[in-house]
């Protein structure tokens, strides 16, 4: 079973979540401040049991969402699930420059933010038996440990970063449709106005940019395109 941890000052959506999450297969605890998030998982790393995911609410008192997404790489790589405000778009973008692996807009329907918690844990917790080799490349990505190098350096990326780059490393020089990317690795449709894949996409090239001009291209209309 799973493992959460929620965190949202709206301490009545946080029960009926955690209802509705415990009676459909995932263990689900609740903290009301961004204080008590950074404080949970800190002791979680000291635990027998520690969270496969973290759901933060972006506005909490004492410490806000996106100041723990700051903190986060500090504490935990664990995958991270936004709530944001309907129409609040600068802080959904801002959450996944900072390394949040997806978001759902609040009020959110409790069935939908039960299936995102599952794709994102199914993606960063693949079985090692369906891992299949991927091409020769100065990038190599060790899908058992979810781990990146390139030219023998490690870099730090998200899941779903890591993800992504398996994904259009399997299809080298060819070009990735967004929305088959948005299908496969967000595991959701491509929807008008989600910028999500870019946001996710505009990190790993910073990240890479520093080994080559143009990691990945974006061709216009068509997706992205892996050159390394």
């Amino acid at each position: 079973m799973p493992n959460i941890l929620l965190g949202d000052d709206d301490e009545e959506l946080t029960q009926l979540l955690q209802e509705y999450l415990n009676n459909h297969g995932v263990n689900c605890d609740c903290v009301h401040d961004g204080e008590a998030v950074i404080q949970r998982l800190k002791a979680s790393s000291y635990d027998v049991v520690a969270y496969d995911l973290l759901v933060l609410d972006i506005m909490m008192p004492k410490i806000d969402g996106l100041s723990v997404l700051r903190q986060l790489p500090n504490i935990s790589d664990i995958p991270v699930i936004m709530l944001t405000a309907k129409g609040e778009e600068i802080d959904r973008i801002i959450g996944l420059e900072l390394g949040a692996d997806d978001y759902i807009t609040k009020p959110c329907n409790p069935r939908e933010l039960l299936a995102r918690i599952n794709a994102v844990i199914k993606r960063t917790t693949a079985a090692v038996s369906e891992h299949t080799p991927l091409p020769a490349s100065r990038l190599h990505l060790d899908q058992a440990q979810r781990r990146c190098q390139i030219d023998e350096v490690e870099l730090q990326v998200t899941g779903t970063e890591f993800d992504l780059l398996v994904a259009l490393l399997r299809q080298k020089g060819e070009v990735v449709s967004k929305a088959w990317l948005s299908q496969h690795v967000l595991q959701r449709e491509l929807q008008p106005f989600d910028r999500s894949l870019d946001v996710h996409v505009s990190r790993l090239r910073k990240k890479l940019q520093p080994f080559h001009d143009e990691p990945i291209k974006a061709i216009r209309g068509k997706g992205y395109q892996l050159v390394l």
